[in-house]
């Protein structure tokens, strides 16, 4: 590892918290609050960018779709990968062109396809016959990748099953599209969302590595590999340093797939997460029984207004408070809406002061991807997330 990477690795990790600690601490909110650091999320994208080269950023926009976080992506020379119309919009309407804009979801409403194509878009991706259909009549001649669906990898958020059609039907859509005017151009796939380790992207290599072949050998000529997603971000586990993590990635694929003329990689969780932090506050800390060995911790922010990657305990968060240096024990987490389910951690417990009470500031570290757009509108009177990026 060299002296700039390892200098970086250190300065950029301990950056981000401390500013948006620094800045909750100097402020008082009256209801749960993402904040989020442009500084640490333009550093991130240029480290990401490090390791990957010449590939093309297409920030998924649904990750965290703030026009502030996506101005400073644009500023530092992202596309953007959008899953809707109204994503494509925003884009457009903050002054990116439309050739920086793939339409990424391969599950779209046909009026949405032409609307789309009327402002520019050119990229589209499909992973089934009918969408196809619906591609060539709203966007002739529009350039395609088919989505392939791959094996679990390990990723603790994986997208297997409901995307990508399997590799056995690649053939047959890149037939179909060709017959429909279309231009198909590649493939993607996605690993699986927060992919810890670099080599948790082998098998899914190969196996798209064996697609290509396949699709190359029945006379199509590939242009485009879409990598997906998967760059992780640190919650309750430390990960490899985002140049690190995607040099590591990139020799992997290009190992496999050498002289593809353009690939374009669609990180979200892995652009934004660390650079966001929750202000939220205690509501009630209570035992249900004096035997009970741990406490339950209510906050103002739950599944519902938020915290919805917390389902299945999938994504563990790391707590910040005023009382840290007090003994801890072990608590369950909970959501403060009358609905059973808003649970955040109870399988595993999570450690906090055993001083905390109702009132007590708690801090949620990584909170920048998929909480302010998870946010219900509303449910049970509470609103969603407020968003402030400093």
């Amino acid at each position: 590892m060299n002296a700039y990477v390892s200098e970086h690795i250190g300065r950029d990790a301990i950056a981000a918290p401390a500013r948006l600690e620094s800045y909750i601490r100097s402020n008082s909110f009256d209801r749960p609050t993402l904040v989020v650091d442009s500084v640490a999320i333009a550093h991130q994208f240029r480290a990401l960018k490090r390791g990957l080269g010449d590939v093309a950023i297409h920030y998924a926009v649904k990750a965290n779709p703030e026009p502030a976080v996506l101005r400073v992506l644009l500023q530092e020379g992202a596309n953007f990968d959008a899953a809707s119309r109204s994503e494509i919009a925003l884009c457009l309407s903050l002054g990116v062109t439309p050739d920086r804009i793939s339409f990424g979801n391969t599950i779209k409403r046909a009026s949405d396809i032409a609307w789309a194509y009327e402002h520019g878009i050119r990229l589209f991706a499909a992973d089934a016959e009918e969408e196809l259909h619906k591609l060539g009549k709203n966007a002739p001649g529009a350039n395609v990748f088919i989505r392939i669906v791959v094996d679990a990898t390990g990723a603790d958020w994986p997208l297997s099953r409901k995307f990508g059609c399997a590799p056995d039907k690649a053939i047959s859509l890149f037939e179909l599209a060709r017959q429909l005017g279309l231009n198909p151009v590649g493939l993607s796939f996605h690993v699986g969302s927060q992919t810890r380790e670099p080599a948790m992207w082998v098998d899914t290599l190969d196996q798209v590595q064996q697609v290509w072949e396949a699709v190359h050998q029945a006379g199509f000529q590939l242009s485009l590999l879409n990598i997906g997603g998967g760059f992780p971000a640190s919650y309750d586990k430390d990960v490899p340093h985002p140049s690190v993590y995607s040099a590591m990635v990139m020799e992997l694929v290009h190992a496999r797939f050498p002289g593809v003329p353009h690939i374009i990689a669609e990180p979200g969780r892995g652009l934004v997460a660390e650079a966001g932090m929750i202000a939220c506050e205690v509501l009630l800390v209570s035992k249900k029984s004096e035997k009970d060995p741990h406490r339950w911790v209510y906050l103002d922010i739950g599944k519902f207004s938020g915290l919805a990657e917390t389902m299945d305990e999938s994504i563990r968060y790391r707590f910040v408070t005023d009382k840290d240096e007090a003994d801890h024990g072990p608590c369950v987490v909970a959501g403060p809406s009358c609905d059973s389910a808003d649970v955040l951690y109870e399988n595993q417990h999570v450690a906090l002061p055993e001083s905390l009470c109702a009132g007590d500031r708690v801090m949620i570290r990584s909170c920048g991807a998929y909480t302010s757009t998870y946010a219900s509108v509303g449910f049970n009177g509470f609103p969603p997330l407020d968003v402030v990026v400093i």
